[in-house]
């Protein structure tokens, strides 16, 4: 959907709340686009599929974590973090033998897989 110009800007000076929303909007997908170009520069890509994982699982979002997350293609993880599906393969099988996911139907990530990400 596309929103011409003017009719933005006068929405945005009539309905000061949606302006506070748009605007919260805006700078939470400006930071997650410089955490996920941060990500790319200094990471590796076992760091980021563990960091994808945990970010898909809502950890360290306001509320309750969810460790079930949906089911999503080894294919579509590697696009997402800008690797190989076969090097995705790899890390899924390192992460669920160290215990840091389960699959079960699903697959459930747990919370010690901040490990991951959070060692140097």
């Amino acid at each position: 959907m596309r929103i011409d110009r003017d009719a933005m800007i006068r929405v945005l000076h009539s309905e000061p709340k949606f302006a506070d929303v748009f605007t919260a909007f805006l700078l939470a997908r400006t930071l997650r686009i410089e955490e996920d170009l941060m990500d790319q520069l200094f990471n590796s890509s076992e760091k980021r599929l563990a960091r994808l994982l945990l970010i898909l699982a809502n950890f360290g979002k306001e509320g309750k974590p969810e460790p079930i997350i949906p089911k999503i293609s080894q294919e579509v993880l590697a696009e997402m973090i800008g690797t190989t599906r076969s090097r995705v393969s790899h890390f899924m099988n390192k992460f669920r033998r160290h215990g840091f996911i389960h699959y079960n139907g699903g697959l459930q990530v747990h919370s010690s897989l901040l490990t991951v990400v959070l060692r140097d």
